[in-house]
């Protein structure tokens, strides 16, 4: 069999001298560091060069060379950010290590995008060393995570940037065409728009602060075009003002400018005017440029806008000003950026491909790729639709009107969807009361004690500590001002997320109440746990609206004290009481619950061991050898002492009491979240999904129950399961999801393997039988790295040639897929000595594999081969010598269950033909002149005066007909083209329906 553990030779790996001295090179020579800092990178590369060794086949392509390159590039940039001093000998210490991320891949010969990739293989392998020489919280000073996500913010608003500047002023090379693809043009980068960009980063640095979410930054780019459009010499201009399409607001002094950008962009004028504010202020103390009121200057740039309440800068956009401005722009963004070691963000407008990279960091949904390349716009045909911000729109296809050229389509981008969601946040929870409505205080009041003052109370305080403020106030200066912004912001995000928490609770408070035919809903108002998993889940739509680069999932979990587990409880509920919630933050609560479902749910420290100890006591041995149960939550009184909360010490004696109390709290110990694993927010699904990758889960066929039983103690009776506990309850219903993500997830590996349904059964079958009789093999460990186990060995049984390698490499296509689930797989050999080595360890999936799946499942493989497909639907019962036995009351295996319908669907083996619902909103996308002949829709016809009838029976003779027609769907005797598979994706694949047998076969595991 092919080998695919992640390993290397020893003869490829043994020459460390050698390493050594390439590293040392690279340090004195590639970044010329001096001697202080070269010993600290020589020393730390040193302690990790074993891992390095061990994990060559996992970095990159593999190779030894380019593991090198990345392993140097990953030591170099640890040691910049953990080793900065502060205090007084910051600047000395930072002049010392003066080199920043983008020289450092320059040194290496990378790209930011691979970089980012692979970085996460570093921190988890190097994490133990790295938190022996710079601490426990060393992984929130490395800030990897969010310097990545800002890294796709920036490469997303660089495009939108471009994009928009293309569209309003002309360059200098009167030989470009105007109406290409923006990307698709020369290189050239005119020095008005080199300003716009410098102008925007001095806004992120001087203005943003920490807080640099999407939203914002946003309204700073559309602030600078604002700018630009009065100062950029009008001949430079690439439309009239007066007649323009894209400035549609207008009255009796002119054209509203700022008014007209909002209507384009969705973005909110009084924050737009902010900005404008912050930018004018910047080029006054920057540039030193003299401000005046726009009203009373005569210049031509202001012709025909509306002037009031603008600033114009005489001679900002001159020749002789503009040159200056630059290189003082410059100097001020290296003096505030050159001691941080951050992403230098000059690089999107200089051009540089080469070091921005080729690829996505985002599963294939957010396209991060130099600027010369194009957004992936044909993802999906339901993903084309006419998006706020999209540049180029027709003018009829938005009354506000917008930037492009006439009947001009282009898909949404993730920009567009960011402002239109942070729209409806703005313009439906906003005007909405801080406090609980009558409605609500009507419930809070009806319980056994009226408990309006504990619920307003512990709102302010969790809340205060997702979003804390900074009570700084000795210090002067910039760093105050950054203070007070970050105030602000912390401010503003607060009391969404309040009015957000007020109404879902409402919401839910109601349809509890009808459930139990009663208003008086004490168990569920009084419940601890509850409340903070709906603060965290309010909180999370707040910061995923505005897409901030920090703060991001799980931070929610850990400053509310909760568990994966319990968010998990809460999710679907949310959703299905909060109506107007936008799509995106639907997907966004999908996608974070498939990633709970499928690892965060099985670290240790995760309230469902606490559960399961109860629902199934055989497995209780194994949980508290590993030390999985979940610390207590702590308390609210500790939370506000936490967080310095100025309110004071709670005090109602009632919080305390449920706090406690194990009938109220949710569990035998109240959890927090222990677990710090890096995760990469950005590769793993996020709100920018496309919605044919955006596996949404179909749970709500799953038996509905009181909210307030879920948050019950789980050695509670649950009164509506005849006799179970609630612990028993949940955990039924949580396997339950766990099945239905498994099946999505083995579905789609069937289809990209080609494999029978007969496979595909079968494989759905084992999975089942581990988690109910094998549970102990998910703990601590990733549901993938058993599905990936699970077609390997069935393939075996069923003589199937597959190898472990093909399945590595499909399951790379998919749109979850992370290099940690095959490349770090957690074993655990405290109780047996396997290779010669004792202890917890993280291993390649095949060493996993043989060394542990294989002994633990093999009893069930045996009759499994040995039944055929009778073990698709009867339970196979456990070996005798097993320790991890099914449970009473553990779940019956069942065939394979129905899944939710995928859009867009593929409904035919041999033609290309995909059928996915249309909402009138998308109906002018689709249908537009050029494309309108690649799709029927019901309803309406694909030809003038012909009923929706005949065309669904064209589509049915044409793919029922055994002629093999190439290129074309003729439904009306003219010849089109088919949508190709690239249309959709390249997300749903030609099933096969002929493969191997499910004989059984001698069960051999792959060799190393």
């Amino acid at each position: 069999m092919e080998d695919m553990k992640p390993s290397v030779t020893t003869s490829n790996c043994t020459d460390g001298d050698a390493i050594g001295a390439r590293f040392t090179a690279l340090c004195k020579n590639g970044l010329s560091l001096d001697e202080k800092t070269c010993m600290e990178a020589i020393k730390l590369f040193k302690e990790t060069k074993h891992l390095l060794s061990s994990n060559v086949s996992a970095i990159g392509s593999g190779t030894l060379e380019e593991a090198e390159r990345f392993w140097s590039s990953f030591v170099l940039y640890s040691l910049k950010r953990l080793s900065e001093k502060s205090g007084e000998n910051a600047q000395q210490g930072s002049e010392e290590r003066g080199f920043t991320l983008c020289q450092i891949l320059r040194a290496t010969k990378l790209n930011i995008v691979d970089f980012f990739k692979e970085v996460p293989q570093f921190v988890v392998k190097a994490g133990p060393v790295l938190s022996n020489i710079y601490g426990e919280d060393w992984e929130s000073r490395l800030e990897a995570k969010e310097m990545q996500a800002n890294f796709v913010h920036l490469s997303l608003l660089s495009k939108s940037y471009k994009r928009a500047f293309w569209e309003l002023f002309l360059t200098s090379d009167a030989n470009i065409d105007k109406q290409q693809d923006v990307t698709s043009a020369p290189d050239y980068v005119s020095e008005y728009h080199r300003f716009g960009w410098l102008l925007f980063l001095a806004l992120r640095v001087h203005a943003f602060s920490r807080f640099k979410d999407l939203v914002t930054c946003t309204n700073g780019f559309v602030s600078v075009l604002a700018i630009l459009i009065i100062h950029v010499p009008i001949r430079f201009r690439n439309f009239k003002i007066s007649d323009s399409p894209h400035f549609v607001n207008k009255g009796d002094k002119g054209v509203d400018l700022l008014a007209s950008l909002c209507n384009m962009y969705d973005a909110s004028e009084d924050d737009l005017r902010k900005t404008m504010e912050m930018a004018n202020k910047l080029i006054e103390d920057i540039l030193k440029k003299k401000p005046c009121l726009a009203s009373e200057c005569k210049t031509e740039t202001l012709k025909n806008i509306d002037t009031d309440g603008l600033i114009y800068f005489e001679g900002l956009m001159e020749d002789p000003s503009l040159s200056s401005s630059l290189n003082i722009l410059e100097k001020d963004y290296d003096d505030a950026t050159r001691n941080k070691g951050d992403l230098d963000e000059r690089v999107f407008i200089n051009e540089e491909d080469s070091l921005l990279g080729l690829g996505s960091l985002s599963g294939g949904a957010v396209n991060v790729t130099g600027i010369k390349r194009k957004f992936d716009s044909i993802a999906s045909p339901s993903k084309t639709i006419s998006s706020p911000l999209s540049p180029h729109r027709s003018p009829a296809s938005h009354a506000n009107g917008v930037l492009g050229p006439p009947n001009a389509k282009m898909a949404a981008t993730p920009v567009s969807t960011a402002m239109t969601t942070a729209k409806w946040l703005r313009t439906v929870i906003c005007p909405l009361s801080s406090k609980p409505s009558a409605e609500l205080q009507r419930f809070l009041s009806s319980c056994d004690k009226d408990v309006t003052n504990d619920v307003i109370r512990r709102a302010h305080i969790i809340l205060e500590a997702i979003f804390p403020s900074n009570h700084e106030c000795s210090v002067t200066g910039s760093l105050q001002s950054a203070n007070l912004m970050d105030n602000i912001w912390m401010e503003q995000r607060r009391l969404e997320a309040l009015k957000l928490y007020y109404r879902v609770l409402e919401a839910m408070c109601t349809a509890e109440a009808q459930i139990l035919h009663a208003p008086n809903l004490t168990s569920l108002l009084t419940n601890e746990r509850f409340h903070r998993c709906m603060f965290a889940c309010s909180a999370e739509l707040v910061l995923a609206t505005h897409k901030t680069a920090t703060m991001l999932f799980p931070t929610v979990l850990d400053r509310t004290g909760i568990t994966a587990f319990d968010l998990s409880k809460v999710i679907e509920s949310f959703i299905r009481h909060e109506e107007s919630l936008p799509r995106e933050l639907r997907r966004h609560l999908n996608s974070l619950e498939e990633r709970l479902l499928e690892s965060m749910v099985w670290d240790k420290g995760s309230s469902m061991y606490n559960s399961l100890i109860v629902a199934r006591p055989a497995l209780s041995a194994e949980i508290n050898r590993l030390g999985l149960l979940a610390e207590p939550m702590p308390s609210l009184d500790a939370i506000a002492i936490h967080i310095n909360f100025p309110g004071g010490m709670p005090t109602v004696a009632s919080l305390q009491k449920h706090e406690t109390s194990p009938g109220q709290n949710g569990d035998v110990r109240s959890p927090r979240r222990l677990c710090t694993d890096y995760r990469s927010i950005l590769v793993e699904r996020n709100p920018f999904t496309s919605p044919v990758k955006d596996r949404l889960l179909a749970f709500s066929n799953l038996k509905k129950a009181p909210l307030q039983s879920a948050f019950a103690s789980p050695t509670r009776p649950n009164p509506g399961a005849g006799g179970e506990t609630c612990a028993e309850t949940g955990i039924n219903i949580f396997f339950s999801k766990i099945n239905k993500l498994a099946a999505v997830r083995i579905n789609g590996m069937v289809e990209r393997l080609q494999l029978s349904q007969q496979i595909r059964e079968s494989v759905y079958c084992c999975f089942q039988q581990i988690l109910n009789q094998r549970t102990s093999l998910f703990f601590n460990r990733h549901i993938d790295q058993i599905i990936l186990c699970c077609f390997y060995v069935v393939a075996k049984i069923s003589q199937l040639h597959l190898t472990f390698r093909e399945i590595i490499c499909n399951y790379r296509k998919q749109p979850q897929c992370k290099p940690q689930v095959f490349c770090s797989v957690f074993v655990d050999r405290s109780s047996t000595r396997l290779n010669g080595r004792t202890g917890q360890d993280h291993v390649g999936i095949i060493t996993f594999y043989n060394d542990i799946f294989i002994p633990a499942v093999k009893p069930l493989l045996v009759e499994l081969g040995s039944s055929g497909t009778t073990t698709r639907t009867s339970r196979v019962h456990e070996a005798n010598n097993s320790n991890d036995g099914p449970c009473p009351g553990s779940p019956k295996v069942v065939p394979f269950p129905s899944l939710p319908d995928m859009s867009p669907k593929k409904v035919s083996a041999t033609h290309n033909v995909y059928v996915s619902p249309l909402r009138t909103s998308k109906m002018d996308a689709l249908i537009s002149h050029s494309s309108r002949s690649y799709y029927a829709c019901v309803g309406e016809s694909t030809r003038a005066f012909q009923s929706p009838s005949k065309d669904l029976t064209a589509i049915n003779n044409h793919l029922n007909s055994t002629r093999k027609i190439r290129g074309a769907l003729n439904f009306d005797g003219v010849e089109v083209g088919l949508v190709s598979d690239s249309m959709v994706a390249n997300s749903l694949y030609l099933q096969n329906g002929s493969c191997a047998s499910s004989s059984g076969a001698p069960l051999k595991s792959e060799q190393q």
